[in-house]
């Protein structure tokens, strides 16, 4: 059975080139302007406060793992953060590659792995924004286990140590996307899963995406009405289901393109296309170029080995 959640975290081609160890001592703040990058972090020992811009403030705590996949503005304090005004801390990075944040002799003492991803698919920003906004896990054996070995593994300078991280922070993101399975997500396609009847439409997508799909075949996969599959589905997703499929089928596009060099046509005919300029002119429309083009512009790190 295809694994849609599995298939879009391995079209996002997960990788973890920044990460480092904080310890933070007494009363600390630190801010964060970024565009989009995805951030996560992992409390070792002791709390902290996280703030994204617009949205609720969460104190973190020993164990906890958060991933913002797509991070803009956010503050990152001490449980109890210095006064409004004060100026933020400096980090002082120490023999060993580890960081530094406030004064060594004050208390409490609080320490994080924190670290930025990167997402090589070419369809980043389709597939993140079927991911929750943020991902927050606390009390996870399993997803305590796979952070002892990305904090092992960050600590060393072991033979193929780039390629190790980002094995583990894929597997990672898989766990805390299941652990999370049941809290309240924003719309994507962990919201959609969690419904067993958009469940099983969204698999027969992922398992046949050349098939000639229509809202009501999809629907009858549901056993809902059409009406009511549509309007299901697209608050579950944040997109409506022909939008979600076209948006699915260039993304295999993509990948067929640039990772395994496959002719034009093959590609047509496996995203469900009947010819290849069909499908050359819908690839065109939504991409922005022709797929011979695209396919020609293969980035030096997409090169096969």
């Amino acid at each position: 059975m295809i694994d849609p959640l599995a298939e879009v975290v391995a079209l996002l081609q997960p990788g973890a080139p920044h990460s480092k160890i904080v310890s933070a001592f007494g009363s600390w703040r630190v801010r964060r302007s970024e565009t989009g990058q995805p951030y996560y972090c992992v409390v070792l020992e002791g709390s902290c406060r996280l703030a994204e811009d617009g949205r609720e403030t969460v104190v973190l705590q020993a164990g906890d793992f958060v991933l913002i996949p797509a991070a803009y503005g956010f503050t990152m304090s001490s449980a109890e953060p210095p006064a409004p005004g004060a100026p933020d801390s400096t980090p002082l990075a120490l023999p060993g590659g580890e960081f530094q944040l406030g004064e060594p002799d004050a208390a409490p003492k609080t320490r994080l792995l924190i670290g930025y991803c990167v997402f090589g698919s070419p369809d980043a920003a389709l597939l993140v924004s079927l991911l929750p906004q943020r991902i927050q896990v606390r009390g996870e054996p399993r997803l305590a286990t796979l952070v002892r070995l990305v904090v092992d593994e960050s600590r060393e300078r072991r033979p193929a140590r780039d390629m190790m991280l980002a094995r583990l922070l894929e597997a990672l993101l898989i766990e805390a996307l299941r652990s999370s399975a049941d809290a309240p997500v924003s719309p994507g396609l962990l919201r959609g899963l969690a419904d067993t009847r958009l469940a099983h439409a969204i698999r027969r997508i992922h398992e046949a995406p050349a098939q000639a799909w229509t809202v009501a075949q999809l629907a009858k996969e549901a056993a809902l009405s059409r009406s009511a599959f549509f309007e299901r589905f697209s608050r579950a997703i944040g997109l409506a289901p022909m939008e979600y499929l076209l948006a699915w089928r260039m993304a295999l596009a993509k990948r067929l393109l640039r990772q395994d060099g496959a002719a034009i046509a093959e590609v047509a005919e496996r995203v469900g296309y009947s010819s290849a300029s069909t499908f050359s002119v819908a690839f065109a429309r939504h991409v922005g170029m022709p797929p011979a083009r695209f396919a020609r512009e293969r980035p030096a790190s997409q090169e096969p080995a």
